[in-house]
């Protein structure tokens, strides 16, 4: 049974009901109409992934879940994992994350960071010693990369079952910065991490997402089966409130958690993901907790937040309650301009989708998207939104697994194992899963815990890589032959080094496409920063803005695509990134 979070009264959950059943019946009639005008698109037949984990090099990773028979609670979590350009090179390289041993089961710590270097070639070399990484000892979870310093290096935080760590990275060599910096002080489970400039100064600030307050010693005894002990869920568990650390603009932060807005709060949070979902271009945060209302904070652009989510229609699903969130992502998926929220939950709870329709206000549309019913009977935990086709639309990633290693006994129709779902947008945001039609390696089951995205040998098309719980890590190729694309790299001068937080808008043939430089969303994880443009068929794009972060706004008339263009703020010219040769996929 969920459980409801005491801040939010039944009559709030009403309320919000009658509101969005309001704005949904007047609104659907129109969308309906169009629907039925526009014929359901038929899978993409081109689209193929390949997993080259071994050949790529990446074969010899595993994660450890640290499981000596007690059956506690984070052996079940997982890790994420992520890209980072940790040389500065322009090409991504891999970080994985090994979970970690308890020290109450008298083995050996293991080695908690794994850093590939991007070969340029298609394949990685580990590179974790040399980058200073290799003698982390810790239970590891997420990660969250981000040029804190604004020196043009990117920083790395990792989060744990214990005390985080912020690593400063310094020409490609992370030094431990934690204990000065202000943010490895606290000792608590934390989540997903984010960097953010929440105030716009130009320097970017911290939300570290936590889950519950578990440690061996108030461990509980938790079943499914009546018999045997299983790994426990949430709702037996204290939630514990996410952090907020403010930049001070001189290499350290300040824990502002309480006087910006984010205590209290329920806790129990998984996801975290940076949206401008009201369009004032101050950035707000959408958090996905575990068995608790969803939250949004709304920027008051004045260093504090208020939390919105329950009025906002986002914090519970369509029967008032709330779900067990993991993974989050929003994005413009449809031509209403309106960005939409997707979060991953539990099993029977299907994926959660709420789009804005204005004055604060979503509506759910895990129905109407054709994603509900579809994801009813999986666990997600990591979701995104990528133009895997390259046709100027979002498309949504869903990796899956079940936590219960022996849900098959107890449950019909649901897996430990499951295999990742690939929903192809058809333009107006409604979806069709297409990962059977990919290849048999996307469908493979496995136990899905983080995933993240990159063009990793920048052929111009979109790359996977998961993380599996107890497991090893699968990188995915895209392998599409064709699609045009426009690549866009920023560099901030107002705005922070990393131009995250800033919009960018490429039109095309009277279609506007948005992509927002972001950090986090997905489950403990980190994606690539490049805005990524798919063009279809067309050559180039009509003309691109530039909202950045700041305030300041660039405009470009007809842009070429097929190459990668680094923009700075303050500069009206535009310098082109050499891409590496596209690889015929007969090659491969």
């Amino acid at each position: 049974m969920l459980l409801q979070s005491k801040n939010y009264s039944f009559a709030v959950q009403t309320v919000v009901l009658i509101i969005t059943m309001i704005a949904w019946l007047g609104c659907t009639g129109e969308q309906s109409a169009k629907r039925e005008e526009k014929p359901e698109a038929p899978p993409s037949l081109s689209l193929r992934f390949k997993e080259v984990t071994t050949e790529a090099g990446l074969g010899e990773f595993r994660h450890e879940i640290g499981a000596f028979g007690e059956k506690w609670i984070p052996e079940s979590m997982g890790s994420g994992c992520g890209f980072i350009d940790y040389n500065g090179d322009g090409w991504q390289d891999v970080l994985l994350i090994a979970g970690g041993e308890f020290p109450e089961s008298g083995r050996e710590p293991i080695q908690a960071l794994w850093l590939y270097r991007n070969n340029r070639d298609g394949t990685f070399t580990q590179v974790t010693r040399e980058t200073g990484l290799a003698d982390v000892v810790t239970y590891g979870l997420g990660m969250a990369a981000g040029d804190y310093d604004n020196d043009g290096d990117e920083d790395l935080y990792f989060s744990t079952l214990w005390e985080d760590l912020l690593f400063r990275n310094d020409g490609g060599v992370f030094t431990d910065v934690s204990e000065e910096t202000g943010v490895g002080y606290a000792s608590f489970w934390s989540s997903s991490a984010i960097f953010f400039d929440a105030d716009r100064d130009g320097w970017l600030d911290l939300y570290v997402g936590a889950y519950i307050e578990w440690s061996p010693e108030n461990d509980l005894w938790c079943t499914t089966d009546g018999t045997n002990k299983g790994y426990c869920t949430p709702e037996v568990y204290k939630g514990i409130p996410g952090r907020y650390y403010h930049n001070n603009t001189n290499g350290t932060f300040t824990d502002m958690s309480e006087e910006a807005g984010f205590i209290p709060a329920p806790g129990k949070s998984l996801g975290v993901a940076e949206s401008d979902f009201n369009r004032d271009n101050w950035p707000d945060l959408l958090v996905a907790n575990d068995t608790q209302p969803d939250l949004l904070y709304r920027n008051n652009g004045d260093g504090t937040f208020k939390e919105i989510g329950a009025i906002s229609g986002i914090a519970y699903d369509e029967n008032g309650r709330a779900r067990a969130g993991m993974g989050i992502d929003v994005g413009v998926v449809d031509d209403t301009g309106e960005e939409t929220v997707f979060v991953a939950n539990f099993a029977k709870e299907m994926i959660g989708i709420f789009r804005h329709i204005g004055n604060g206000i979503f509506i759910d549309r895990s129905a109407a998207s054709k994603i509900g019913l579809s994801s009813l009977m999986v666990l997600t935990f990591s979701i995104f939104l990528i133009d895997v086709d390259l046709d100027g639309d979002l498309d949504l990633f869903a990796a899956n697994g079940h936590v219960q290693p022996d849900i098959e006994v107890t449950q019909d129709r649901i897996t430990h194992a499951q295999a990742a779902m690939m929903y192809m947008n058809r333009g107006d945001g409604i979806f069709q899963d297409v990962a059977a039609q990919t290849g048999n390696d996307l469908v493979r089951p496995v136990v899905a815990r983080g995933a993240a995205y990159a063009d990793y040998d920048r052929d111009g098309d979109i790359d996977l890589l998961v993380a599996e719980n107890a497991g090893p890590a699968h990188l995915y190729r895209n392998d599409l032959p064709g699609g045009h694309f426009l690549r866009v790299s920023l560099k901030g001068t107002k705005s922070n080094r990393n131009g995250i937080g800033s919009q960018v808008i490429a039109s095309l043939n009277g279609k506007r496409m948005y992509r927002r430089v972001r950090s986090g969303s997905s489950y403990l994880a980190s994606n690539e920063r490049t805005a990524i443009f798919g063009l279809g068929d067309a050559t180039h794009v009509d003309s691109l803005w530039v909202h950045w972060s700041s305030g300041e706004i660039s405009r470009f008339g007809r842009v070429a695509g097929d190459r990668e263009i680094l923009l700075v703020e303050g500069l009206d010219t535009l310098s082109e990134i050499p891409m590496a040769d596209r690889i015929a996929v007969a090659e491969r």
